[in-house]
């Protein structure tokens, strides 16, 4: 399973609002209020948060991967949102964090969200791809980015 397979047009937003943590983490996952995918938003939001509080997943070098798991969706469901403005985001590193990724699995499905978080990370540390993310023009070309970086750099793994 591919990211840019699960990204999408209504699933990404090209400058999010979001001034902080908690309010760039709503922004993404208001995305599914009324997705036939999410059986119960306020859980998924639970969920994920929850998570939030164990350590944050503001992971450094911009970027943040909040995710967690739920029976609230009926498949894994992942948002993005890119900030031109800093978010405060408490990230492990201090610095703020412009780049935000969603990953919302089953909890049934543990192996892979394990594959799909790691995935997101070793795409997220790439400098190059980054710099394409925050230079990206329009939702379209985020999610074009996504699906050549992975076409890319997975073929050669």
């Amino acid at each position: 399973m591919k990211l840019s397979d699960l990204l999408n047009e209504k699933n990404v937003i090209a400058d999010m609002s979001g001034k902080d943590k908690n309010e760039a983490i709503n922004e993404l996952i208001d995305l599914f209020v009324d997705d036939p995918k999410v059986n119960d938003i306020e859980k998924v939001r639970k969920a994920v948060f929850d998570r939030e509080k164990i350590i944050s997943t503001g992971v450094g070098k911009g970027f943040a991967v909040p995710h967690g798991k739920t029976d609230a969706v009926q498949e894994v469901i992942c948002a993005f949102g890119r900030s031109k403005e800093p978010i405060d985001y408490q990230a492990l590193d201090q610095r703020p964090v412009h780049l935000v990724f969603l990953l919302v699995g089953k909890e049934n499905l543990v192996s892979l969200h394990i594959k799909l978080l790691s995935r997101i990370s070793r795409l997220m540390t790439r400098d190059e791809f980054r710099k394409k993310l925050m230079n990206a023009n329009t939702v379209k070309e985020i999610i074009e980015i996504f699906k050549t970086e992975e076409e890319t750099y997975f073929e050669l793994l």
